[in-house]
């Protein structure tokens, strides 16, 4: 997968600068959040995958901003969408909206705080109660610089993931370690359930015009995803003006 560092559009509270959304540079575009306890890294991890930044001085986030970065994987532009949702609790009333829509996320702990890694339980809780049945899942252990004050041991946070079918890495936004692989694998795994459903799409059309059946559902075992997609609008803007 190759990978374009210039898309590094940001927005705060819900407010978006992307030129690009008018310009249609992209041909599918993925929504991931990023959840977590506060202090754990998730904004240093943001602004160092989309714009290779690290603010050492950063605060936590109030409310929700997001950034983008277009990614590129078989010729495919897919532009990741990337909210912060701030992981203090007085603010999850607002962020739990965010859920919507969202194809990938990362439920991000500090290796160092123990208390932040056993939240996760409850993160991965909200979450499958917010979002999509499909939403791809990484666990990420943040902080590996500070591997000298670790608290959480690597392989019991794999093993956690494991159970929970959820992608696992350990990062450091600091020294921009497995920042990219972490937001890379993710996006791949998206972007192969994506593949794999447009396929579905097309059997499950081919087999509708060969049997001249009217059945509600053209493939009953496709899963939906919350893509956007040029090639899908532009298809069905075809196909309404046809229409009988």
């Amino acid at each position: 997968m190759s990978t374009s560092g210039t898309a590094a559009d940001s927005g705060n509270n819900g407010a978006t600068k992307d030129n690009q959304d008018y310009g249609f540079e992209y041909d599918i575009l993925f929504k991931l959040v990023l959840i977590g306890d506060s202090g754990v890294g998730k904004s240093n991890l943001l602004t160092r995958f989309t714009a290779n930044e690290f603010n050492i001085d950063s605060k936590s986030t109030i409310g929700v901003e997001f950034a983008n970065r277009i990614v590129q994987i078989e010729g495919k532009k897919i532009k990741a969408q990337i909210w912060d949702t701030a992981g203090q609790e007085r603010y999850r009333a607002i962020t739990s909206a965010y859920y919507r829509g969202a194809m990938g996320a990362l439920i991000v702990y500090d290796i160092t705080k123990s208390k932040s890694y056993e939240n996760c339980s409850d993160w991965l809780k909200e979450l499958k109660e917010n979002a999509d049945s499909n939403i791809v899942i990484g666990l990420i252990g943040n902080k590996s610089d500070l591997a000298h004050n670790r608290s959480v041991p690597t392989e019991e946070a794999r093993n956690f993931a494991k159970e929970n079918q959820l992608l696992f890495t350990e990062t450091s936004a600091l020294e921009n370690d497995n920042v990219e692989k972490a937001f890379e694998e993710l996006i791949t795994a998206i972007y192969n359930i994506y593949k794999k459903h447009q396929a579905n799409i097309d059997i499950g059309q081919d087999s509708q015009s060969n049997s001249n059946t009217n059945g509600a559902g053209i493939n009953p075992n496709g899963k939906s995803l919350n893509t956007v997609s040029l090639k899908d609008q532009k298809t069905k803007k075809s196909s309404s003006s046809n229409c009988c």
